[in-house]
Parts: C-alpha cells; sequence; structure tokens
C-alpha cells in the first residue's frame, strides 16, 4: 500500500501509455462511444500525472490554497486520502463507465460531469482562490477533459444513446462523485498527525522546506 501512495500517478502515466497503445490497435472494433470512454479513461490519467508529478504542486494547492492549512503537505489532503480519491473513486468508475459502455450511458455522463467539475475548478476557483493563470491539471482539463465533454454530447445525441433514465441517474451519481467522492473524503480523511506526509516537491515553492 505504501508504494501505491507514493507511484499510483506514475502508474497511472504508465496506464495510459498502454491505454492508447490498445486502442491503436483495436480502435476499428470499437464504436465512437466506447472509444470515447477509452479515451476519457486516459484523459484522467493524464490529468492525475500533471498534478501529482508533471507540475506537481496539486497537494500543496488544494492543502494551502483551499484550505489555508498551516501544515500544506498532509492536512487536510494526505497521500492516502490521494488513493483513495484518485484510484478508488477516480480510476473505478472511469474504468467502469469504459468496460460497460451503451449498456451504462448515465454512469458514463457521471463521469464526465467530474471531468466538468475538474476543469471548471481548476481554471476558475483555483485560480481565483490563489490569484493566479496556471495551476497544476489546468492544462491537461483543457487539452483532454473539455474534448471528451463536447464529444460525449456530441456522439450520444448523434446516435440516440441517451434517455431521461441516463440524466434521471447520471445527473446525480456525477454530483455525489464530485461532492462526496472528492470534497467529502478529503475532509473525513482529515488528520492532522497523519503519517502519509507529500513530497517538498508536491508543495508550492513558496511553502517548500529551505
Amino acid at each position: 500500500m505504501d508504494t501505491l501512495r507514493k507511484h499510483w500517478y506514475d502508474m497511472a502515466g504508465i496506464f495510459a501509455i498502454i491505454a492508447l497503445i490498445g486502442l491503436i490497435f483495436f480502435h476499428a472494433t470499437l464504436t465512437n462511444y466506447q472509444l470515447l470512454m477509452w479515451l476519457s479513461l486516459v484523459s484522467l490519467f493524464l490529468h492525475q500525472l500533471e498534478e501529482y508529478r508533471i507540475v506537481g504542486t496539486f497537494p500543496g494547492m488544494v492543502n494551502k490554497v483551499m484550505f489555508n492549512s498551516e501544515l500544506p503537505d498532509r492536512y487536510p489532503l494526505n497521500t492516502n486520502t490521494s488513493v483513495y480519491v484518485n484510484v478508488f473513486v477516480g480510476w473505478g468508475a472511469y474504468l467502469l463507465a469504459a468496460i460497460f459502455a451503451e449498456k451504462a450511458i448515465w454512469l458514463g455522463l457521471a463521469t464526465i460531469l467530474v471531468s466538468v467539475g475538474n476543469t471548471v475548478a481548476h481554471t476558475t476557483l483555483f485560480n481565483i482562490k490563489g490569484k493566479t493563470l496556471f495551476n497544476a491539471g489546468l492544462a491537461t482539463s483543457w487539452l483532454f477533459f473539455a474534448p471528451c465533454i463536447v464529444f460525449f454530447f456530441k456522439i450520444v445525441y448523434a446516435d440516440n444513446l441517451i434517455h431521461l433514465s441516463d440524466y434521471l441517474i447520471g445527473v446525480p451519481l456525477g454530483i455525489v462523485l464530485n461532492v462526496v467522492g472528492i470534497l467529502k473524503l478529503i475532509t473525513w480523511l482529515a488528520d492532522k498527525n497523519t503519517p502519509y506526509i507529500f513530497e517538498q516537491r508536491n508543495l508550492l515553492p513558496q511553502d517548500r522546506k529551505k
């Protein structure tokens, strides 16, 4: 579990590469919707890689900017919570949406709403609160999440895939994933004495120990 806490986002990058290679070879056997859902999963992997590795300062930003924490390396978001939010909730939901595809349009809609929530938060909330123009996760939100969001609605309407029941289930589930699966988990698992501490590189530059 300790290895997972330290390297799940690196695994996400590897999984993204594997998934893209698989799609290159098998895309002809997939429907447009199936292809989109697998690309949506890849977009999540790449988004997480940007947040925690490539730029890497997402944990510190959340703790300091959003929660004004005096312990930005561990409170309220810590490495253990990150696994629950990103791996168990994030990977789980997006992977199931790709596997079930047209059999569960409502689940695809719910995950797309998570992508919408991320894009809105990274574009507006984080930048306004942090008084910045860029934050860890913004680039992949627009490069990958945004196109998936647009094409989701284009495909489900063009192919008559979505129905009222999908909205009645998918929209509430999407809200639950955004609020409970992300925000509430962070506060529920918050612990100032946690041993699950982020590395200095995961903090904003001004919060790193000299």
